[in-house]
C-alpha cells in the first residue's frame, strides 16, 4: 500500500507556471509508475502525463506536451508535474496515481490516488 499527497496547487493567472507534488509514504515509489490526471467540475478525469517505473518513459496528453513536464525524484519518494503556459482550460483538481507494472493513460489501470490539489488558472 502507497499513499499519495498532491501539494502545490493553486490561483495563477493565464500564461504562468505552477509545480504539483506527489508525495508519497507507506513504500518507496521505486517500482510504480505514476501518473497525473485532472478532473474539471462535471467533467470525466482524464490523463495528463505518465511516466514509468524506470523514468525514462514519459507520455503526454497533446494538448499538454510542451508545456507540462512530469518529473520524479526517488530519493525523496516524491513525483512532480511542472506547468508552464497555463490556460484557464487547464483549471481542474490534478490528482496523482501510481500503478504496478508500466505506465498507463487511462484512470483505471492505477491502483493508489491522492486526495487531489486544485489548479485554478485565471484569464
Amino acid at each position: 500500500q502507497v499513499q499519495l499527497v498532491e501539494s502545490g496547487g493553486g490561483l495563477v493567472q493565464a500564461g504562468g507556471s505552477l509545480r504539483l507534488s506527489c508525495a508519497a509514504s507507506g513504500r518507496t515509489l521505486n517500482p510504480y509508475a505514476m501518473g497525473w490526471f485532472r478532473q474539471a467540475p462535471g467533467k470525466e478525469r482524464e490523463f495528463v502525463a505518465a511516466m514509468g517505473g524506470n523514468g525514462y518513459n514519459t507520455y503526454y496528453t497533446d494538448s499538454m506536451k510542451g508545456r507540462f513536464t512530469i518529473s520524479r525524484d526517488n530519493a525523496k519518494n516524491t513525483v512532480y508535474l511542472q506547468m508552464s503556459s497555463l490556460k484557464p482550460e487547464d483549471t481542474a483538481v490534478y490528482y496523482c496515481a501510481a500503478r504496478v507494472g508500466s505506465a498507463r493513460t487511462t484512470f483505471e489501470d492505477y491502483d493508489y490516488w491522492g486526495q487531489g490539489t486544485q489548479v485554478t488558472v485565471s484569464a
